[in-house]
């Protein structure tokens, strides 16, 4: 799975999303959020647009301690090559947030050097399963 990292210095992703496993895909540019411990954040603009079902509504604790309440979703992903569920919660921010919920056991790589500094505009990145050393298809 191939990416970009942008003029700003995200490492973005693009992911095919699915409301159902047979449903048609939508695809986003997410961020990766390595601070993130959970699977996919998405805006509520993109959610209504692939047409999501919320499935519960959640109690988190947010980075500065406080509790909210969070609205969650399901979504599939062709992840590696497995048609994977997905918890999706839902906010307002402006980009999709990719969580090391998905990136946990997966190599993320810069480039050919792997201890480059992720904020070099334009540089690619891939991310690999552990289980394969064959890059996998993407942007």
């Amino acid at each position: 799975m191939n990416g970009r990292v942008d003029d700003f210095g995200r490492a973005l992703l693009t992911l095919s999303v699915r409301a159902k496993r047979d449903a048609e895909a939508t695809d986003i540019q997410a961020w990766i959020d390595t601070a993130f411990n959970g699977e996919l954040v998405m805006p509520g603009r993109l959610i209504e647009s692939a047409r999501l079902e919320q499935t519960a509504v959640i109690e988190a604790r947010v980075a500065d301690g406080s509790t909210v309440m969070l609205e969650s979703f399901t979504c599939y992903l062709d992840w590696f090559g497995e048609d994977r569920p997905v918890e999706v919660i839902a906010n307002e921010g402006e980009f999709p947030l990719l969580g090391i919920g998905l990136l946990t056991g997966h190599r993320v790589k810069k480039g050919d050097i792997t201890d480059l500094c992720a904020s070099l505009p334009g540089l690619s990145i891939s991310v690999t399963s552990p289980l394969s050393h064959v890059r996998h298809g993407g942007a």
